[in-house]
């Protein structure tokens, strides 16, 4: 059985000549195994370099090194949970809700590099430069290109929605591709507007309750609240720096 496996194994491979010289390979399978484990391994590792380049995550922390207490307020099991991306079984989605600096972008980029580890595929954007991307299209044919391109994305993550304004168009252009991808794949949302004040992202739009409505119909929501982590670091940085600054320094000592 191992030995048809073997065969099996080195054939989707692309070996084609293992028939022609298949009782030495038989005489050798161990060897063979490593060999094809190895191969295997290999391309595996190349799929997985070229999803995580197309992702886009860039740069981040990864979650053993988040500060659970640092968040005034944080649903660590909700955000556990998500990590683990049974939502994306379901084809839900993740909506991130916080101030600026409480990890949220973290929180996302760990989703999406977990994703693409787990051979789906991601993309994470900024919202401005997603919404800025379809609006650009002046034709329908191009609009329907950039649309289907967002939408086959296994999971897609729109990052730091709502720290910029946005016209009424931007509002029917973001319905339009979460109406594509709903029960179809999965959207993670960071934002620091709570729902209530979505009306005030994009004015005069008539699909924002549409919008959010299919957000959250199979969605994961987790309140994030506390004070800025980026501003607590640039502070401490600030206070190693003055502290050094005024150090008395060394006495000359004679040698």
């Amino acid at each position: 059985m191992e030995i048809d496996d073997l065969q099996k194994r080195l054939s989707a491979l692309g070996f084609l000549g293992i028939h022609s010289y298949w009782a030495h390979i038989a005489a050798n399978h161990e060897i063979w195994q490593r060999i094809a484990t190895a191969e295997e391994q290999a391309r595996q590792d190349k799929i997985i370099d070229a999803r995580l380049a197309t992702a886009k995550i860039g740069r981040f922390v990864p979650m053993a090194k988040f500060d659970w207490k640092w968040p005034k307020i944080i649903p660590r099991n909700t955000i556990e949970e998500l990590l683990t991306l049974a939502f994306m079984a379901d084809r839900g989605n993740a909506i991130l809700i916080g101030p600026n600096g409480v990890g949220k972008t973290m929180i996302a980029q760990n989703l999406a590099h977990s994703a693409v580890i787990r051979g789906k595929t991601a993309l994470f954007c900024n919202a401005g430069a997603l919404l800025n991307d379809l609006s650009s299209a002046t034709e329908s044919h191009i609009l329907e290109r950039k649309l289907r391109r967002y939408s086959r994305f296994d999971l897609l993550v729109i990052d730091e929605l709502g720290y910029l304004s946005y016209a009424t168009r931007h509002g029917d252009l973001l319905f339009q591709l979460i109406e594509r991808r709903h029960e179809e794949r999965s959207t993670v949302v960071t934002t620091n507007k709570p729902f209530s004040e979505w009306n005030t992202l994009f004015p005069n739009s008539a699909c924002v309750t549409a919008l959010i409505d299919r957000l959250v119909q199979y969605g994961e929501i987790a309140v994030i609240d506390g004070d800025s982590y980026r501003l607590k670091q640039a502070n401490e940085r600030k206070e190693q720096k003055h502290k050094k600054r005024t150090e008395p320094a060394p006495e000359n000592i004679p040698f």
